[in-house]
């Protein structure tokens, strides 16, 4: 019984984080709200405990800002951090497709294939929910088949910061990434290519980075 105890409290904190986050991300709370441990807890159905847990976590990530015995707040969407993340998270994904190419099975360009094509239909429905739960599928099998589990949790880390500026300029008229950049990924994948595909992984966060110079 010692050793469940533990594992039920770390989930607890885990759905809070997750939660919160997303409510974040999507704009659900927007930036310069302020948040409340008993508030957020009572909606999520969890103590105050794991809560202010997850907000701690959501400090450090960049998400809120606290002042201590203050508040607790929605950070804005800054350009200069926004260009950061995506230059770290972009690093990540480069070092995850030098490893990952030449280890692709056949499933896995299908995989990668099947996510492009709902991406590209969720572009062209304005779905940006959809657009960018494919572009996470998409690049997760990249990020699965390197098996580098640091990698995976730099770009968890950090693709939230970024995913805010994508949706609100999703929101603006504008587009998500390429999908025709996810069509020379793949084909390099498939080839097994591997410059090319670190070249065109490179590309795609390079146009992040350049939209968060836009902003």
């Amino acid at each position: 019984m010692e050793a469940i105890r533990p594992l039920a409290r770390i989930l607890l904190r885990d759905r809070a984080y997750a939660s919160i986050r997303d409510a974040i991300v999507v704009g659900e709370i927007e930036p310069g709200a302020v948040v409340r441990d008993g508030e957020l807890a009572e909606r999520l159905g969890l103590s105050r405990a794991p809560v202010r847990e997850a907000f701690a976590r959501l400090v450090d990530e960049g998400l809120l800002e606290s002042k201590p015995q203050s508040y607790t707040r929605v950070t804005q969407v800054v350009a200069a951090d926004v260009r950061d993340a995506a230059a770290v998270v972009g690093a990540m994904h480069e070092l995850v497709t030098r490893v990952a190419v030449p280890r692709l099975f056949a499933a896995d360009i299908e995989t990668m294939r099947a996510a492009n094509e709902r991406f590209a239909a969720a572009v062209t429905a304005g779905d940006v929910d959809e657009a960018l739960r494919a572009d996470d599928q998409l690049h997760d099998v990249l990020v699965r088949v390197s098996g580098n589990r640091a990698a995976a949790a730099t770009t968890a880390r950090y693709t939230p910061l970024i995913r805010r500026l994508e949706r609100r300029r999703f929101g603006e008229g504008g587009n998500c990434r390429s999908a025709g950049l996810h069509d020379r990924l793949i084909a390099a994948c498939a080839a097994g290519d591997v410059d090319e595909a670190v070249r065109v992984t490179a590309e795609i966060w390079r146009g992040l980075a350049e939209l968060a110079d836009s902003d």
